[in-house]
C-alpha cells in the first residue's frame, strides 16, 4: 500500500498531526502499538498552553474542550508556609487551559474515526527503511500478516521507546540527558479539587502539586525517592505526607478520598539532535522529554506537530520545503526553551540529596524573589502559558 505520510504512533502528538494533515488533503495512516483502550487508559498530564489551544481549534476538535476545561489565568506559589499568585492573564494576557489529555486523545480519536482515517492498532517489528533517500517506507507485522507501507515521509511520534529514533544513526545524532534523583508519586482522587488552581508547594520535606482534571477529579503528587514503589504508599501515608508539605490553609480543606490511580513517574531531562534524518522527522517524546514540572511535555509535542504540519502542507499545497529544511531547527529552538524553563522550575521547587544549607538559601532568594518581584513574575508567566510558535 501506498500513503503519503506513515505517521507511528497513535498518542495525542501522531493523532494531531493525522487530523490537521487531513484537513490539508494529505492521506496518512497512524500506527499503534497497543490498543485503542490502552491509549486512553494512561494517566497524564493535563495543562494546555495557548498553542495547543489553537491547533485543536485548527484541527476542528475543541468543542468538547471548550466546554468541559477550565480556564486558569495564574497559579500558586508556596514555600514556608507562605503562598502568592503568579497573575498570568495579568503579564501575558493569556491563561491555560485544564483539560486533561486523556481527553484531548478521546476527542483526536473520535474526530479521526469519522473522517474514516486509517488507524492500524496492535502493530508489532514496525521498521523504517530507507529513510535518507527519496524512497522510504515502513514495514509491520499485524495479526500474522506482513505489510509494507510506501510513503514521502515518516513522522516519529512513538514516544521515548519507539523505533524512531533509534533509526537515526548513532554517528548522526546526540543525546543530551539530565536524569534527576526523585520521582513523582501521584494519585488520582473522586474528590473536589483543594484549589481553583494549581499549587506548587516547596517545603521542608520536599515537593507536592495540587492539580485537577474536573471539579471532582483531583490529581495530587509529592516528591519522593527514585527508588520507592507505590506498595510502600498507603493511601493515609500518601494524605498525610500531602498535608504537611502544603501551607495550612489548604491542608485544612483538603478532601480526602480512595485513589483510583496510584503511579510514580522519574524525572529526566532529555533532547535528541537532529529531530529529521532525511524523510524521518522525530515529534514529542521520540525527540525530547522535560519533568512534569511546568507540565511542558504535551505542549512541546504540540509545538512540534506545529512546525511539521507547516513543512508538509507547504510541501504537498506549494511545493516548497523550506518548513521541512528548517522543521528540525526551529522545533529545537523551542524545546531547549522549554526544556530550560522545566529544569529552572524543578531546580526551584525540588530538594535535592545533596544540597547544601547555602544550596538552600539561594532556593528561598529565587522564591522571594519570584514572591516579590512584577518582572520575575512576568517571565515565569509568559513560560508558562507557552512561547510563541
Amino acid at each position: 500500500m501506498r500513503r503519503q505520510v506513515v505517521i507511528i504512533g497513535g498518542g495525542p502528538s501522531g493523532l494531531l498531526l493525522g487530523q490537521l494533515l487531513h484537513r490539508a488533503g494529505v492521506d496518512t495512516i497512524v500506527l499503534e502499538r497497543k490498543t485503542r483502550d490502552y491509549v486512553l487508559g494512561r494517566i497524564r498530564a493535563g495543562v494546555l498552553e495557548r498553542g495547543l489551544v489553537a491547533l485543536m481549534g485548527e484541527a476542528g476538535v475543541d468543542t468538547r474542550m471548550k466546554a468541559d476545561g477550565f480556564v486558569h489565568d495564574g497559579t500558586l506559589i508556596a514555600y514556608d508556609n507562605d503562598m502568592f499568585r503568579v497573575d498570568f492573564a495579568k503579564h501575558t494576557g493569556q491563561g491555560v487551559l485544564v483539560y486533561g489529555q486523556t481527553e484531548v486523545t478521546q476527542d483526536l480519536y473520535d474526530a479521526r474515526e469519522a473522517a474514516n482515517g486509517d488507524t492500524r492498532f496492535g502493530v508489532e517489528n514496525v521498521v523504517v527503511h530507507d529513510a535518507d533517500s527519496d524512497t522510504p517506507h515502513v514495514s509491520f507485522d499485524q495479526g500474522g500478516q506482513h505489510h509494507r507501507i510506501d510513503c514521502d515521509f515518516i513522522a516519529g511520534c512513538d514516544g521515548f521507546h519507539g523505533v524512531s529514533r533509534k533509526t537515526i544513526p548513532e554517528t548522526v545524532r546526540r543525546d543530551y540527558e539530565k536524569v534527576y534523583p526523585f520521582g513523582w508519586l501521584g494519585i488520582l482522587s473522586e474528590t473536589p479539587p483543594v484549589n481553583e488552581e494549581l499549587i506548587y508547594a516547596n517545603s521542608d520535606r520536599g515537593f507536592a502539586l495540587c492539580s485537577m482534571r474536573n471539579a471532582q477529579l483531583s490529581r495530587y503528587y509529592i516528591q519522593c525517592d527514585a527508588s520507592d514503589s507505590v506498595d510502600t504508599w498507603s493511601d493515609d501515608t500518601f494524605w498525610d505526607e500531602l498535608r504537611r508539605r502544603i501551607p495550612a490553609s489548604a491542608a485544612d480543606v483538603l478532601i480526602t478520598g480512595p485513589s483510583i490511580e496510584k503511579s510514580i513517574a522519574p524525572l529526566r531531562s532529555f533532547v535528541t539532535e537532529p529531530m529529521r534524518w532525511g524523510r524521518l522527522f522525530l515529534c514529542g517524546d521520540a525527540a525530547h522529554i522535560v519533568p512534569p514540572t511546568g507540565a511542558k511535555g504535551l505542549n512541546t509535542a504540540a509545538s512540534d506537530v506545529h512546525y511539521l504540519n507547516q513543512g508538509l502542507r507547504q510541501f504537498y499545497l506549494d511545493r516548497n520545503t523550506d518548513g521541512l529544511d528548517r522543521y528540525s531547527e526551529r522545533a529545537l529552538a523551542r524545546v531547549w526553551k522549554a526544556e530550560r524553563f522545566s529544569w529552572w522550575f524543578s531546580n526551584l521547587m525540588h530538594h535535592y540529596p545533596d544540597q547544601s544549607e547555602f544550596d538552600k538559601k539561594m532556593q528561598l532568594a529565587e522564591l522571594s524573589l519570584l514572591r516579590d518581584s512584577p518582572e520575575a513574575q512576568a517571565v515565569m508567566a509568559l513560560n508558562y502559558v507557552g512561547l510563541p510558535y
